[in-house]
């Protein structure tokens, strides 16, 4: 899309949007088009934390974070704007394991669980003839894991890549797990402001803590990864795990692992601490958002360095898998992807991924697909979605897409085959009742070039009812110039093809 969309071209969009109208007998059609049924490949999943493209070099970023990915992007296919379902973990890695985007999996709210209706409806069922793993060191993301863990083979415990954890509590807790890990909290564990509700308890709990950390400690001089302030972990170790264990996974198998680097806190090796935080790169300024957190720049450019520094960790244990698992002969077999379920942000006054905005570094987030057996790759370029990754590689493998996927298989295995649809979606609705209509919400639409922003039901837009943005982000990629009122004819055409889309959505969930 070069200008405004031509009235062809808006019928074509408007008429793919009712993708409940036309599932059954596209799923069908893929399922005949598929020329690699039958093959028996293995399919593993890498998915890094909080990855943002816009901070990894081999996307255009200034500072080389990513010189493994570079090094390895000649034998894959690598796809340059590829979007994440939603803002953060829940949403984000809902969408991967279901191929649906947030209103339909309705897993939008922290740390929520998809529908009933989608419990089976996950690529663990849809892969129901392979040997299936999955394991992450997310909570959130742990939840839905545990949501579809009858549809596994091989569920592997939180816990398990964990230094030091809460396992325990819910082992000894575990059909009053919430109740229970909030009690722990309060009572053990001490605030950032070094209390908690009993002292000699806590600081029982922090001398064995430190035991435990303390042969770790030389090589995190910042402290040691960790997830909700207290489960530790070291990124080698879980790479370590997974070169050991996956040799022994029957095959074929389909394995997802999801790794929480670099997810904050930013905590590196030693050998990647400060080599960023004193260079001479400095992030375009911009001015602050409606949902702004009022973090200064210098406090933002701190953070990024930080985790720029937390990327160049994980590159570099990327690398040594990949390496590993080549030299084992397994590339030769297997289907390997490395994504991420949402980006991270350092810019307009915001830190992190948890406000209502969806710009590029909170949505755009990487893939790369490497094909078994093959040194030579490709790249992509125009849109595509979460929900198409593991839709893909269903096809790939031999498998019928499944009537639930509203993905499309991705370029460049697609040649021929219908597509759902050209339009990208994210979602962010976390504090939207799952049960009513989204009327609280922020949903990006990318077509072609074009990224239209939608908000509505906020508090913070003074009465508007709505908001829009819309940029071009192949000549504006840091979203500068938002062209909502100078491209108005596209603006509204766009917005149109949005609202069809989520009327379609809401329908089943408004009363009467």
């Amino acid at each position: 899309m070069k200008q405004n969309l031509n009235r062809r071209d808006f019928l074509k969009l408007a008429g793919l949007a009712p993708l409940g109208l036309i599932a059954p007998p596209l799923v069908k059609k893929l399922s005949e088009y598929n020329p690699l049924q039958g093959e028996r490949k293995n399919a593993l999943v890498i998915l890094f934390d909080s990855f943002s493209a816009s901070d990894i070099n081999l996307y255009g970023y200034e500072r080389e974070t990513t010189p493994n990915l570079s090094r390895l992007a000649k034998r894959a296919v690598v796809y340059h704007n590829h979007y994440a379902g939603g803002n953060y973990t829940t949403p984000g890695t809902a969408s991967l394991l279901t191929m649906a985007h947030p209103w339909s999996h309705r897993a939008f709210r922290f740390g929520a669980r998809v529908t009933d209706e989608y419990a089976n409806k996950s690529v663990f069922h849809a892969f129901d003839d392979y040997h299936r793993v999955g394991y992450t060191h997310n909570p959130l993301a742990n939840t839905l894991l545990m949501q579809f863990q009858m549809d596994m083979d091989q569920y592997v415990p939180m816990e398990k890549l964990f230094i030091s954890d809460d396992g325990l509590i819910r082992e000894l807790f575990s059909k009053d797990e919430d109740i229970a890990t909030v009690s722990w909290t309060r009572e053990i564990k001490r605030s950032e402001y070094g209390y908690s509700y009993s002292l000699l308890l806590s600081h029982l709990y922090e001398k064995y803590k430190d035991l435990q950390l303390a042969s770790y400690k030389s090589a995190y001089p910042n402290g040691l990864p960790n997830t909700n302030g207290g489960n530790y972990y070291v990124l080698e170790e879980g790479i370590d795990w997974l070169r050991d264990q996956i040799a022994e996974f029957p095959q074929p198998f389909f394995a997802y692992i999801h790794y929480h680097p670099p997810h904050f806190p930013y905590k590196p090796r030693i050998e990647f601490n400060d080599t960023f935080t004193r260079d001479s790169y400095k992030p375009p300024a911009k001015p602050d958002d409606l949902f702004t957190e009022d973090n200064s720049y210098d406090t933002l450019a701190n953070a990024r360095a930080r985790y720029d520094e937390f990327i160049l960790n994980v590159d570099s244990e990327f690398g040594r898998l990949f390496d590993t698992l080549e030299s084992s002969g397994m590339l030769e077999n297997t289907w390997v992807a490395l994504t991420s379920d949402h980006g991270e942000m350092q810019e307009r006054g915001i830190s992190g991924h948890v406000t209502p905005t969806l710009y590029q570094p909170i949505v755009r987030v990487p893939l790369m697909i490497f094909e078994p057996g093959k040194a030579t790759g490709s790249e992509v370029h125009e849109p595509t979605s979460a929900v198409d990754l593991m839709t893909t590689l269903l096809y790939l493998t031999g498998h019928e897409i499944p009537e639930w996927s509203e993905g499309n298989i991705l370029p460049p295995y697609a040649d021929g085959a219908p597509k759902r649809s050209n339009l990208v979606y994210t979602v962010q609705a976390r504090r939207n009742n799952v049960e009513l209509p989204l009327t609280e919400a922020t949903i990006s639409q990318v077509v072609d070039n074009f990224k239209l922003i939608y908000y509505i039901g906020y508090p913070e837009l003074e009465g508007l009812g709505e908001k829009i943005q819309l940029f071009d982000i192949q000549s504006d990629p840091e979203e500068m110039n938002d062209l909502s009122v100078a491209k108005r004819e596209t603006a509204s055409e766009l917005l149109d093809l949005l609202k069809i889309k989520l009327n379609e959505v809401n329908r089943p969930y408004q009363s009467g």
